[in-house]
């Protein structure tokens, strides 16, 4: 059975697992902004010592590739090729918008192997949007600053329907929707788009962020079909160049 490092640090949300096969072993997050470089190791050595096992017993370690925040996908990546270069094991990359989307396709089908996803506000979900079908659109979004957002369509399975992209929001957003199609919006950035869109079939999941925590399903499907990365040359999905901005206030 694999044992798979899932990596997750894409937002500011920043989580770690153990898993084998689609179970969780053990797990930790922290939401505290900016905390990946001082919790990121802490969280691995913890969740290793729990699932009582060592590094060198991994069978691969998964990160999420992105889009999204510049720093904390390179905080993410670095750490999981520096443990795959240490245990020997190969690098796996997961698309951090469909673990999203994955996400709340869990609270719509649940599972008997699905986690507890612990997200506020959702438990209606299935009620609101009735039976599963065909006409529902997931539409995960991360803030990408202003009114920009990362982000892409997916149908009810976690089938790529519109690829990844930056968007910036305005009237016009999602007006080649069919307006017989009920769309989900959720992330951190579909906040953006309640004062701007507006449609009866639109809805708002709130609190969902990618987490380690439904990493174990992607990762372990990937190892299972033999996807990884070259851990020398692999880098995070960053889809836009990084911009440093400039202090307001220059030093002397």
């Amino acid at each position: 059975m694999d044992r798979i490092l899932n990596i997750e640090t894409s937002t500011g949300v920043c989580s770690v697992t153990i898993s084998s096969g689609r179970a969780v072993l053990a797990a930790r997050e922290s939401v505290v902004e900016r905390s990946h470089a001082a919790m990121l190791t802490v969280f691995i050595q913890e969740a290793v010592s729990e699932a009582g096992i060592s590094v060198g017993d991994l069978s691969a370690v998964a990160v999420s590739r992105g889009p999204g925040s510049y720093t904390g996908l390179r905080i993410g990546v670095s750490a999981a090729k520096g443990i795959c270069y240490g245990a020997g094991v190969p690098l796996i990359a997961i698309d951090t918008l469909k673990l999203m989307a994955l996400k709340v396709t869990g609270m719509l089908n649940p599972g008997p192997h699905e986690n507890d996803t612990g997200n506020k506000g959702a438990d209606n979900l299935p009620v609101l949007m009735g039976p599963c079908s065909d006409n529902v659109l997931l539409c995960p979004m991360i803030d990408a600053r202003r009114m920009e957002v990362y982000t892409a369509l997916y149908d009810i399975e976690g089938g790529l329907v519109k690829d990844v992209s930056a968007e910036i929001i305005d009237e016009s957003s999602f007006r080649d929707i069919p307006d017989e199609q009920k769309i989900l919006f959720f992330g951190d950035g579909s906040d953006k788009c309640k004062d701007v869109i507006s449609h009866p079939n639109t809805h708002y999941i709130p609190d969902i962020y990618p987490s380690a925590v439904q990493m174990a399903e992607l990762s372990h499907k990937a190892f299972a079909e033999g996807r990884f990365e070259d851990t020398a040359y692999f880098e995070p999905f960053y889809l836009k160049d990084f911009i440093a901005t400039t202090p307001k206030n220059k030093m002397i």
